[in-house]
């Protein structure tokens, strides 16, 4: 392997690295201001600044803000509405959640399984992001494509609309600030660093759809003079200062549209490193957001000019700090089935692919003799498995649990309501989803509208798979996967990876539901009364 090539494939896996966390550090510090007076609401229209915080969960928010460490985002509740457990989408990885926020819908019907899956109809793993040691086996090019082009202008169902095209089909303009998901009306280029390009599998300049305003790291810009932001060392550009500066420009330059997305990436990284209670990535999210408040002028004049949204996209559980307990190889418990490599094309005598998300998994069956049945009851064996799901040929899933022999089943329409309004035919034992029915009435309890974000992700894509969960403290791994040991991982239906605070000001109004699948609706509201 050549020099060039060698220095080319590392820093593609720095941009790889972007999707799934590796973020670099901002090291801007920013003046801290007083909590100003209540400001009361006006009613009149206004532009929806929309900020969404990786892995922001409410228990260290709290505590930030209890230490003086989140004065902005202190300030926003104060002025506002602040919700501590807000629904994300399953699995909890980025992308999908990402999906679900512009779509208002699940996976079922976006169609963005997870940050890695497997496609039935292309033969190949999708990786939108990757860690360090899957990348020495995986083509980083397709990567790219996939995390960049692939993902927005392909896979993301095009009969299901983003927010961005919804808007510009009734005139009303948008930006996406470093959010992975923004497709929309208007045509870009993005500009492929030139280390990139020169590959010839890539082309110089990628033409994609998003909304009027679209900015990504290294590839687009806003603020001309935001270029300083995107070295190497500050991850091309995926950081908050970054994502705070092009906001910010747009607000200062009398641009900012009647709906903008920027997402805050970095303390995700550092709660994946350090462990959910961490709070410097708190601290350097609200320095991040003192920018863009401090654009206004002042941040009274900002709470009256514009809606401020600030949430986070999903939790994450304490991941063990002893390697052997907390990982739950899925390689050794269906050792007896040949698995798909992750550096070689699959094989004809292949018979499951494992793609692993941190704390979920979807197991395929991608030959004829391989039962889905049969793999359930290979990871029955092991206790440490939480959620195991199958679909059959009804469109009934079927729900067991490491180490138990009960079963649940479920499917669309019936005769018990759950608390969003969704309807069910439910049968067998319902503690193993820790779900209480009285009266027709269902009750969610530690998996937060279970029902409904496991069957998006049970009808996700197509081809035959097992959907795997894992308990708190434990993480899933296959070939080469990415683990966190000692740290904070995501992807699980459980409440502690799935609940994420919201702060609202600027407007008195709130989602119909407490879900992120819901957001969207709502800011349309918002900007078209």
């Amino acid at each position: 392997m050549g020099i060039k090539y060698k220095i080319t494939i590392v820093l593609v896996l720095s941009l790889s690295l972007l999707i799934v966390g590796c973020r670099a550090d901002s090291s801007q510090q920013l003046n801290q201001q007083s909590i100003k007076s209540h400001i009361p609401v006006n009613n009149k229209a206004k532009p929806v600044i929309f900020i969404m915080i990786d892995s922001l969960m409410d228990k260290p928010l709290q505590d930030a803000i209890q230490e003086g460490r989140a004065p902005a985002m202190q300030y926003l509740l104060h002025q506002g509405q602040y919700f501590p457990h807000v629904v994300s989408s399953f699995p909890t990885m980025s992308v999908t959640i990402d999906s679900t926020l512009l779509t208002g819908t699940y996976a079922d019907q976006h169609h963005v399984p997870g940050l890695v899956w497997y496609s039935d109809s292309r033969k190949r793993m999708i990786f939108y992001g990757n860690g360090a040691k899957e990348a020495l086996k995986i083509d980083q090019l397709q990567v790219f494509l996939d995390a960049i082009y692939q993902l927005n202008q392909v896979h993301l169902n095009k009969k299901t609309k983003t927010i961005h095209e919804e808007l510009a089909d009734k005139g009303k303009e948008s930006a996406s600030i470093n959010a992975i998901v923004f497709r929309g009306r208007t045509k870009h280029a993005l500009k492929v660093p030139d280390f990139i390009a020169n590959s010839s599998r890539v082309p110089e300049k990628m033409i994609v759809t998003g909304p009027k305003w679209l900015s990504y790291a290294a590839l687009a810009q806003l603020n001309p003079k935001n270029s300083w932001n995107t070295p190497v060392w500050k991850k091309f550009g995926m950081n908050n200062e970054f994502s705070a500066k092009d906001t910010a420009f747009l607000i200062s330059q009398k641009k900012l549209p009647d709906v903008t997305i920027a997402y805050f990436p970095e303390n995700d990284n550092l709660a994946h490193r350090k462990g959910p209670t961490q709070l410097k990535g708190i601290e350097k999210a609200d320095q991040a957001l003192q920018t863009v408040l401090n654009a206004y002028g002042s941040w009274e004049e900002a709470v009256n000019s514009a809606i401020w949204i600030v949430m986070g996209d999903s939790a994450q559980s304490a991941v063990y700090d002893d390697r052997q307990a907390a990982t739950v190889d899925l390689r050794s418990l269906l050792s007896h089935y040949r698995s798909a490599k992750l550096n070689q094309p699959v094989r004809s005598d292949d018979q499951i692919v494992i793609a692993a998300n941190e704390r979920m998994a979807y197991i395929y069956a991608i030959n004829d003799n391989v039962e889905l049945s049969d793999v359930v009851k290979s990871l029955q064996k092991e206790n440490k498995l939480d959620i195991i799901a199958m679909k059959d040929g009804t469109n009934h899933i079927h729900v067991t649990k490491g180490k138990k022999g009960k079963l649940f089943s479920y499917r669309p329409g019936g005769k018990y309501m759950d608390e969003y309004g969704q309807s069910w035919t439910l049968s067998g034992e319902e503690d193993l989803v820790d779900i209480t029915v009285n009266n027709n009435r269902i009750k969610y309890g530690k998996y937060p509208d279970i029902l409904a974000r496991l069957h998006g992700a049970m009808n996700s894509h197509e081809g035959r798979y097992v959907v795997v969960t894992v308990q708190p403290g434990y993480e899933l791994v296959s070939e080469s996967s990415p683990t966190h040991i000692g740290g904070g991982a995501h992807g699980s239906l459980h409440e502690k990876d799935s609940l994420v605070p919201l702060i609202i000001s600027g407007t008195n109004t709130r989602p119909k539901t407490l879900r992120i699948v819901d957001i969207k609706d709502w800011i349309l509201q918002l900007v078209n009364k």
